[in-house]
This record gives C-alpha cells, sequence and structure tokens, in this order.
C-alpha cells in the first residue's frame, strides 16, 4: 500500500513540477511581450461596445457598477451599457430607476431565472461591434475598456479577458484571494501565450460581436457561463488574449463558509463543462487546451485531493513511528529539556524535497503575477504563507465536494449562493 501511494505522489508531482517549469518557460520566453501601461493612452479608432451588467438582488452593488462604467475613459457614443434584472426579490429594479434617463444606459428585466437567460437577454438589443459583460458586484478601472481594445488589432483575437483583483481586503480570507488572484493572472497569461485559455471571466471579459453570430448564445453551462463559452470558443478555433493592465475590481468571499461555496460552483462547473468538451481532450487539433489546459487541470483537481490523503497517512505513520520509539526507549531528558534539536532530526526523504520545490515554483509564479499587475511598488508579502496555509487544508475539502456533486449530479445554484452571500451580509 505504501509503496503504491509513494507511485502516484511522485507521479503526480511530477506533472505538477513540469506544469509550473513549463509556465516558467514560457513566462521568461515571452516576457518582454508583456505590456503593464501606468498612464493613459489613446486609440486610433474607438470601436462600438456594449457591456451587459447581469444582476440577481444586487441593490447594494449594482450602482458601483454601473456608475464605474459611466466613468471609463472611453467615448460616450461609442459606449451602451445595457443592465438586466434577473427576477431580483430585492430592490434592485428600484435602483435601476435611478438610470432610465441616461440615453447610455438601458435596462430590462429577465423573469427566466439564470445568469445565462440575462446575458442573452442583454445579447437581444445589442448593435455594436463589440459586447462584454460585468458582473454586477464588480468595477472596473477607467483605462480597462482601453486597454483591452488594443488587443483586438490582431484581426484572429476574438475575446479578451480582464486581470480581477480583489478589491480592498479586510481580513486573512481575502488577502489569501489576493494572493491567489495574483497567481492566476500569471497562469492565465502564460494560457494565453500558449492559446490555452479555457475561461472568459464575467468581470468584463470583451468579445467580438461575431462570436456570438458564429457559435451562438450563452448556454446554461452548470452555472459558469464563462467557462463554457471560452471552450467553446477553443473547441472552434476562435482565439482568446488576456489584458494583464485592464484592472477589473471584484468583492471577493469575506469568508470561510462563502469561499467555500463559491469555489464549489468554480469547480463543479469546471469538472462538469470539461466532461461536455471531453472530445477535446489529446487532440492536437485544439491545440493546448486539449493537449494541456484541460487535461493538467484535471490532473490538479486530483492531486490535490490525493495529497490531502497522502499527507494524513505521512502524518499517522510519523506519530505511529514516535510513539513506538516512545514505548520501547522513553522520553530522554537532555540538559533540562524533554526534546533536543539535531539539524540530523529533519526529514530528509525525497518526498518533503520535492514538495517543497512544488512549493516554491507555485510562489514565483505567484511572485510573477503580483509583478505583472502591481509593477515594483512595494507589497506586503505575509499574504503569501496565509494563501498557502489556508488553502492547504480547504481547497481539498471543496474539490472533493465539487467532484462529489458531479458524481452524483448535484449541481450548485448561482442564484442560491447569492442570496446566501447577501443574507450573511445583512
Amino acid at each position: 500500500m505504501a509503496l503504491f501511494l509513494n507511485i502516484i505522489f511522485y507521479i503526480l508531482t511530477f506533472l505538477a513540477i513540469y506544469v509550473q517549469v513549463f509556465f516558467l518557460v514560457t513566462f521568461f520566453e515571452n516576457r518582454k511581450k508583456i505590456v503593464i501601461r501606468t498612464k493613459d493612452i489613446e486609440l486610433e479608432h474607438y470601436p462600438s461596445v456594449t457591456i451587459i451588467v447581469p444582476c440577481y438582488n444586487e441593490e447594494n452593488t449594482v450602482g458601483n457598477t454601473i456608475n464605474s462604467l459611466s466613468a471609463l475613459n472611453y467615448p460616450k457614443d461609442k459606449l451602451n451599457i445595457i443592465v438586466v434584472d434577473n427576477a431580483s426579490k430585492d430592490g434592485t429594479w428600484d435602483v435601476l430607476q435611478n438610470y432610465t434617463d441616461n440615453p447610455q444606459i438601458k435596462i430590462f428585466q429577465e423573469i427566466k431565472v439564470g445568469k445565462h437567460n440575462a446575458l442573452n437577454k442583454g445579447l437581444e438589443n445589442i448593435t455594436t461591434d463589440f459586447v462584454g459583460c460585468l458582473d454586477a458586484d464588480s468595477t472596473v478601472h477607467p483605462e480597462a475598456l482601453k486597454r483591452i481594445m488594443t488587443y483586438f488589432s490582431n484581426p484572429k483575437t476574438m475575446a479578451v479577458a480582464p486581470s480581477i483583483v480583489v478589491n480592498n481586503p479586510k481580513n486573512l480570507i481575502q488577502y489569501a484571494q489576493r494572493a491567489e488572484y495574483d497567481m492566476a493572472h500569471y497562469n492565465k497569461k502564460m494560457l494565453a501565450f500558449l492559446g490555452g485559455i479555457h475561461v472568459t471571466p464575467g468581470p468584463f471579459s470583451i468579445f467580438r460581436k461575431e462570436v456570438f453570430e458564429q457559435i451562438g448564445i450563452y448556454k446554461k453551462a452548470h452555472h459558469t457561463e464563462d467557462q463554457e463559452i471560452a471552450l467553446r470558443m477553443q473547441k472552434n478555433g476562435l482565439q482568446i488574449d488576456h489584458a494583464p493592465d485592464a484592472y477589473v475590481y471584484t468583492n471577493s468571499p469575506s469568508s470561510v463558509p462563502k469561499l467555500y461555496r463559491q469555489r464549489v460552483r468554480w469547480i463543479y462547473g469546471f469538472i462538469r463543462n470539461a466532461l461536455d468538451y471531453r472530445e477535446l481532450f489529446f487532440k492536437p487539433k485544439y491545440g493546448s487546451i486539449g493537449i494541456f489546459t484541460l487535461p493538467s487541470g484535471f490532473i490538479s483537481v486530483i492531486g490535490t485531493i490525493f495529497l490531502l490523503f497522502f499527507s494524513f497517512v505521512q502524518l499517522y505513520t510519523v506519530i505511529a513511528r514516535k510513539i513506538l520509539q516512545t514505548q520501547a526507549v522513553g522520553f530522554h531528558i537532555i540538559n533540562g529539556k524533554v526534546f533536543s534539536f539535531d539539524f540530523f532530526t529533519l526529514d530528509s526523504r525525497t518526498f518533503v524535497f520535492v514538495s517543497i520545490m512544488l512549493y516554491i515554483l507555485v510562489i514565483i509564479g505567484l511572485l510573477n503575477g503580483r509583478r505583472m499587475i502591481h509593477g515594483r511598488k512595494k507589497y506586503i508579502w505575509w499574504d503569501i504563507p496565509v494563501f498557502i496555509i489556508i488553502y492547504m487544508f480547504i481547497a481539498p475539502i471543496w474539490l472533493l465536494k465539487a467532484v462529489w456533486n458531479a458524481v452524483t449530479s448535484k449541481e450548485a445554484s448561482w442564484a442560491k449562493e447569492r442570496d446566501y452571500l447577501i443574507k450573511s451580509n445583512n
């Protein structure tokens, strides 16, 4: 049994290290192509853009979202905003009435519950060349849209994803998420270089209108429509890029239960969408999405769960060994102390060094992502160990739950998640 577990551990750890080394090599090969703009820019041409804001029970946040869109440094006659109230139960519709006199903003109601229905309601009413979406709990940097639009100078680029930043973290859980998001920026940009992006995030991804004309509108996709539309684009050979300096500020979960619910939905959605597009796996004609992104995603899910189990086995083994030693020779007091430290007492087994190497590579990726987002300015560092410690113990739990839900077809609910978040914030 121990030999079998060790073999599985080394296989999974090798694959995880391979992914991180592959990302690092990709980073060094393309680092000069990473553009981070800190000043205002001007475009030679300003295409017309519509931003759809789907909202469900967002009376406390939708106003800030709309105001941030109105404040975008983009010609007003080229920017339309469509807000769709998706059968909210609170005062969201009343808040939206404050914008009825604004010619730049149109508001609609969609009684069919589901984010995909709200987005499709918006798509029915667009007349612009480009269309994007913005979750009603997020705000955008004034230069975000212009920075994204520069990537469409490449005629093959059909969608561009932004960089999502945790807005004003206040506690350890949110600081841990900030570190996680910094690492995600790095991973997404590397996937962009490889042509393997599998998510166009709900907060402010921008598409050419022809994407929806060519492959169809949003689908009910296990409440992760942003993953499904990206996989559908990849299946049809439509290129997705990433703008690391197009900042979107999102309100992250502020407690473990909230974070748990969100991540269960995300991971469940990834698993089910990946299974729906299983024909992409290991098919060279689909490029990196099938050869690299989806397989490595599944391996990370399986590997994280296995490592939790493996760690408990190792901990049990160490404790059992110490108990046997104590029973055999008892406690020894050296220089008045029950325990003494010697470097020879450190665990020097191979799996320890392999694990340390993997964590070092993860931290390097996180720091690269942080520099991409925040530049060279000073920033705190203590959120990195907080991120590692919290996610080491919590992530396997939501992964297990998501896998269980996927196996039993128990789908998470976007509406129930929003209701829970709102109720817990009141």
